[in-house]
């Protein structure tokens, strides 16, 4: 495998209309989300996941941009940038900065944020051939935008339309976009379209746009009713999402599930663990299979019971439960939310606006650490000789007995 590329090329001219007033002096790129400007959230991630040099293709009120960013050093980044008029469209931007693209490149629009694994991205990337493009897609299954791409079993993006219309789309382009450099010279100037009409439908037709599905929400600027959630992701409020039975509680034996409270039994530490990331500020969330209600051993009432008086418990030994997400299915059912697939976490994910690229998730065998590579969490087991509070004490570098546990 060749090395995964270290430019990143971010498209930025546009006028943010939608955005208006608040665009009416500052790219949309520009506006400040807890004392920082969106931007400033792009470049920290992208020197996190290696990128060395990035290319700002700049339009409206360049200055701003410079002015702030400089040559990127506070970032630990080389930042160059191109700017043109702001009436050109993004296809324009991306042939006059064709000389100074590298042979493969990450392109990425900068209005939306992403927490990018840029080892999987190009792992995927060559696996498919590196084809002249491979797009991050969003699976939407919860609606959450109107979809704009069609992919096909084999991950090849069949469809793209910009004017979301057609009939089978099932994904939202969210950019991300490993890049060919032979694929922008595709692109001409002369016509002044966006990429999603000058690029894209070519690239398709050619079978060279593959997709890199993606379960995690994506955050943005880029029109007013997406702001509120951007700020509340974008607050990075340190979360830790546990395993039940086996983390908190005894596992009940292979086979067996727990169908009464007279049967629950808390694994040592596990209270104290939970009153150590309430008083940090954590937000704590328990995922776990139960397939007991699916064979009829647990009713879905009994489940409930057992939920509300774990989080009884925790909150009187001063800690808190703030979600809990369970599978119900049988083993065999082909849900989505049993792990070790991350349908669970994901969906604590959309609810809580998790960054899961910053967020442990804590089990005890082989189907949770699954489940955890799959959503982009970090992962920390348990085990017979090391409980929660002693994996707790590893993971933030302290002690046994500290009273409270620190953001990683």
């Amino acid at each position: 495998m060749s090395e995964a590329p270290r430019q990143a090329v971010i498209l930025a001219g546009g006028r943010g209309l939608r955005m208006r007033p608040l665009t009416d002096t500052v790219p949309k790129h520009m506006l400040r989300l807890h004392g920082r400007p969106f931007l400033d959230y792009q470049l920290e991630m992208l020197r996190e996941q290696g990128l060395e040099r990035v290319l700002l293709l700049l339009g409206y009120r360049p200055e701003a941009t410079m002015e702030y960013c400089g040559d990127g050093s506070r970032w630990g980044l080389r930042i160059g940038y191109r700017a043109t008029e702001p009436e050109r469209e993004t296809s324009f931007r991306l042939a006059e900065a064709l000389p100074a693209l590298d042979d493969t490149f990450l392109l990425l629009y900068c209005d939306n944020y992403w927490p990018l694994p840029m080892d999987r991205i190009w792992s995927t990337y060559c696996e498919a051939g590196q084809p002249l493009a491979q797009m991050t897609v969003y699976e939407n299954s919860d609606g959450y935008s109107r979809s704009n791409v069609a992919v096909g079993a084999d991950g090849t993006v069949v469809q793209y339309d910009r004017l979301r219309q057609s009939a089978g789309l099932n994904g939202v382009d969210i950019g991300y976009l490993l890049m060919r450099r032979e694929a922008a010279g595709l692109v001409c100037p002369a016509g002044n379209l966006a990429l999603e009409a000058a690029l894209y439908p070519r690239l398709v037709a050619a079978g060279q746009l593959r997709a890199y599905l993606t379960g995690h929400r994506y955050y943005g600027v880029g029109s007013p009713e997406r702001l509120e959630l951007t700020e509340k992701f974008l607050r990075r409020r340190p979360a830790m999402i546990l395993d039940r039975d086996g983390v908190l509680n005894q596992r009940p034996r292979p086979a067996e599930y727990i169908t009464d409270w007279r049967q629950w039994q808390w694994l040592d530490g596990a209270l104290e663990s939970l009153r150590w990331l309430h008083e940090a500020g954590y937000q704590v969330v328990v995922a776990s299979n139960q397939a007991g209600v699916a064979r009829g051993i647990v009713s879905s009432d009994a489940l409930l019971r057992l939920d509300r008086r774990m989080k009884e418990e925790a909150r009187e030994a001063g800690g808190a439960i703030d979600a809990s997400y369970y599978c119900p299915h049988g083993w065999d059912a082909g849900c989505q939310c049993r792990k070790p697939l991350p349908g669970l976490l994901l969906q604590a994910q959309r609810d809580l606006h998790l960054d899961l690229s910053r967020t442990w998730f804590i089990g005890d065998d082989a189907c949770d650490q699954a489940a955890a590579k799959a959503a982009g969490c970090l992962y920390g087991s348990v085990s017979p000789g090391r409980g929660l509070r002693e994996l707790l004490a590893r993971i933030t570098n302290q002690s046994e007995d500290a009273a409270c546990v620190n953001a990683y």
